[in-house]
């Protein structure tokens, strides 16, 4: 009897251990695949960003200073807080308006923009960039010019909820002939690793629009 319950014992704290080695193996592997998911974010609208004020510079277009400080604004943000888990949600939205503005300088009178932010968003945190692609999306595949247009990008904070919506119209030339970046699969990964449980995605492409409703739990 002695000698099956220490062999019990035993092998229950073998079993434990394992298990324990399972568990942070996989955190670390999740750890891991966050950081280069994260990392994939950074070059994508930064080269698009450089694209287009290089057509600014060579059209000597007055607009090209103040939006050089704007992407410098962006690569501050960047390099200063995009190594940290959880940043300032308002320096999120500061990131995503200058963005925003940048890409505003290409649009024609064919493209309506509506960008909207509501609500509390001081004192509040989340995951640096997680909205970035989102954003980025709605003016990669959603500008035509030849056909009138319309962008939507509304934030709303709402106590510990923040809630993202976007729409355009869908070019599916446009999706076959553009250049791959991230893209939303690896969002989705980020947000189920960081708000796993916590967070509500969906995306619709009826009707030939493109729409994306996010809420997270802060």
């Amino acid at each position: 009897m002695t000698i099956i319950i220490s062999f019990t014992k035993e092998t229950n704290k073998q079993l434990s251990l394992t298990t324990q080695r399972a568990l942070i193996a996989e955190a670390e592997k999740a750890q891991a695949e966050l950081s280069f998911l994260k990392a994939q974010v950074n070059p994508h609208f930064l080269f698009n960003t450089l694209n287009n004020i290089y057509t600014l510079a060579t059209i000597k277009d007055e607009n090209t200073a103040p939006s050089i400080m704007k992407l410098s604004n962006i690569m501050r943000y960047i390099t200063d807080e995009t190594g940290n888990d959880f940043v300032s949600l308002q320096k999120e939205l500061d990131c995503i308006t200058d963005f925003i503005d940048l890409q505003k300088l290409r649009l024609t009178q064919k493209t309506t923009l509506v960008f909207e932010q509501e609500g509390d968003f001081e004192h509040k945190k989340i995951a640096p960039l997680i909205l970035m692609a989102f954003a980025e999306n709605v003016f990669k595949y959603g500008i035509s010019n030849h056909n009138s247009n319309k962008l939507i990008i509304r934030i709303f904070s709402k106590q510990n909820s923040l809630t993202l919506f976007c729409q355009n119209t869908l070019y599916p030339d446009k999706i076959n002939t553009e250049r791959s970046g991230i893209g939303l699969e690896n969002t989705k990964r980020r947000l189920n690793h960081i708000y796993k449980n916590r967070h509500i995605l969906t995306i619709d492409n009826s009707q030939n629009l493109f729409t994306v409703n996010l809420t997270i739990q802060l």
